[in-house]
């Protein structure tokens, strides 16, 4: 690797002080720091998990791998600590990595029957109320077909890296990340449709807010990935599929899934 991409959390490294050390140490070995303008061969993204889904969504079009720094508190994506800096660029320098590739959604609203622009997530897609304590109704289709209904106070949409996330804090099942499934979690479900279901990445989704109780017009939200959010109402519905776009994530520890799994938890 001979071009690297620099992504940092200007909140937890306020002063670039970590930043401008990285930078100095790839220079002094003959590497380049450059913007995302040219050939980039390695994305290297400073902060937490949420600072690298937002990095893997926005820099997709690099197609490069990207390794997560851990500059906040402990995540599943970002594994490099502030320690371990220079040891890791060292890795990275003498190819001593390997890569994951990992599926990403993307989500399509459709607003007033005008299909409106599509994003896409490396985690998930939740549909969540507007209010804070909003009960929420709709259905769920699946490649067309009208699955089930919904009252509840959302879904998770969630691919294998996202099923550590809020999927899990929902019930949701812990999936291996190299999987290539969608995860469907309904959050505090009114009704005993309360288990996940866990689909084919070929599988289409359509989740179609209806009217609420006494017919009442609903307003909720579409987060992608924690940070985008699209306004949807009643009649609207966003359809979620696999992503032609994928993230490629570095590992440098030895360690399995299910062995970093554990220490997390």
């Amino acid at each position: 690797m001979t071009n690297f991409h620099i992504v940092t959390n200007d909140l937890k490294d306020r002063d670039f002080k970590v930043t401008k050390l990285i930078a100095d140490y790839l220079e002094s070995h003959g590497k380049r720091v450059t913007d995302d303008s040219g050939p980039i061969d390695c994305v290297l993204v400073l902060g937490g998990d949420g600072t690298l889904l937002r990095a893997a969504v926005s820099l997709a079009h690099l197609k490069a791998p990207f390794l997560g720094i851990n500059l906040g508190n402990l995540g599943f994506l970002a594994e490099v600590d502030k320690v371990n800096i220079e040891s890791a660029l060292d890795k990275i320098i003498q190819d001593e990595y390997t890569t994951e590739k990992r599926m990403m959604l993307d989500g399509v609203t459709t607003v007033f029957n005008e299909e409106k622009q599509k994003n896409s997530a490396l985690n998930d897609v939740v549909i969540i109320g507007h209010e804070s304590m909003q009960l929420i109704y709709f259905d769920l289709y699946v490649n067309g077909l009208k699955l089930t209904n919904y009252v509840a106070d959302g879904m998770v949409a969630s691919t294998p890296t996202g099923s550590t996330g809020y999927n899990l804090s929902a019930g949701g099942p812990i999936v291996e990340p190299r999987a290539d499934v969608i995860l469907l979690t309904p959050l505090s479900a009114h009704s005993m449709r309360s288990r996940s279901i866990i689909l084919s990445s070929d599988d289409e989704v359509k989740i179609k807010i209806t009217k609420g109780k006494n017919d009442e017009h609903q307003k909720v939200i579409a987060v992608f990935d924690g940070h985008k959010r699209i306004v949807l109402q009643t009649g609207d519905y966003i359809t979620i599929t696999k992503s032609e776009k994928s993230t490629s994530i570095i590992k440098l520890s030895k360690l399995n899934f299910f062995e970093i799994l554990k220490q997390k938890l």
